[in-house]
């Protein structure tokens, strides 16, 4: 291959990349223009969206087809792990059996962008029968769906982000962001905690970051190290050395007196001081910070962060010692 064909290929190479750039911008900027009008549209409909689905005594039913079953699914997923449950039925299943989920304490919240949805439509007098409350997210007011239904959200779009402005792109992002909202604004009234969603979440980071607790994880008894304030540094360091957490900590009885940490170590030896004679008190670090039981294991790591040290004693409510912390075991427990 010449020099000019390499070139060539090169320059066509940049017009890619730009084009790139270029489409995925549009894209956003199309979607982004979408929501803006989502939010300028939102209005009484979406009120009473919300009470009817707080109001629900059983479950959310989700439907959806194709593309906007994708997100019904998501959108129940969401529902559930805010607190009002929830849960995704396709519906040409439902016209099969599983409309046998649908109870007359639930509410159905249905997912079409043209509100002509075939399957959707088929079990329409199936749910009007059982008298459960009807929800619908369209994206034409005058649909079939839309007129039916008892609250209708419009989710619709003026363009779809595919340059042939038919695969579902923008309709779907908002109607995804429509499901997001009515989740917040239901977690928000039942007032829902961050503790009541790491109970929902209790195998992930989130739950791990709000259920740890500092003695789910500290080291208790003969695992805490422990010096007198007459020891010696270097009887002192045999015992952080054989403990393994970086810190002892030196008490009186159960008193915590201080702490002797890795940093103490390096500011003696800068000193040159005689670690066999000296005793661990006149340089121990008096007026440690130190973090109580009962406390969430993720605000004892900020309590770290925020005082750069990598290691705490944990006291009762009456300041006794009870065990130690380190980060090495809030890294292994997932907090960090």
């Amino acid at each position: 291959m010449d020099c000019q064909s390499t070139m060539a290929m090169a320059v066509d190479a940049r017009d890619d990349d730009a084009r790139f750039l270029d489409l995925g911008r549009t894209v956003l900027d199309i979607e982004g223009r979408a929501l803006a009008r989502l939010r300028e549209n939102l209005n009484g409909d979406f009120v009473r969206a919300c009470r009817v689905l707080l109001a629900c005594e059983g479950r959310i039913i989700v439907i959806g087809m194709g593309k906007s079953g994708h997100i019904g699914n998501k959108v129940a997923a969401t529902l559930a792990s805010t607190g009002s449950p929830a849960f995704f039925v396709h519906p040409a299943e439902a016209s099969h059996g599983d409309l046998g989920m649908i109870t007359a304490k639930d509410v159905v919240l249905a997912l079409s962008n043209s509100g002509e949805t075939e399957e959707i439509l088929t079990i329409l007098p199936l749910i009007k029968r059982l008298h459960v409350p009807l929800v619908a997210l369209t994206g034409k007011p005058r649909s079939t769906l839309a007129v039916r239904a008892d609250v209708h959200i419009d989710v619709g779009v003026t363009q779809e982000a595919c340059p042939l402005n038919l695969a579902p792109t923008a309709s779907t992002t908002a109607a995804l962001a429509m499901g997001d909202a009515l989740a917040v604004a239901l977690l928000e009234a039942r007032g829902f905690t961050s503790a009541d969603f790491a109970r929902s979440h209790p195998g992930g980071r989130l739950g791990r970051r709000l259920l740890l607790l500092t003695e789910d994880v500290m080291h208790t008894g003969a695992q805490v190290p422990r010096s007198q304030p007459g020891d010696s540094l270097d009887r002192a360091l045999l015992e952080m050395t054989r403990k393994g957490l970086g810190i002892t900590i030196v008490v009186e009885g159960d008193r915590v007196l201080g702490v002797f940490t890795d940093g103490d170590l390096r500011r003696v030896l800068d000193r040159r001081l005689d670690i066999h004679q000296l005793p661990i008190a006149e340089v121990m670090t008096r007026h440690c910070h130190t973090v109580s039981i009962g406390t969430l294991a993720a605000e004892a790591l900020a309590l770290m962060e925020s005082h750069k040290v990598n290691a705490l004693p944990v006291v009762d409510a009456e300041d006794r010692l009870v065990g130690a912390l380190n980060m090495h075991d809030l890294l292994r427990a997932g907090v960090v």
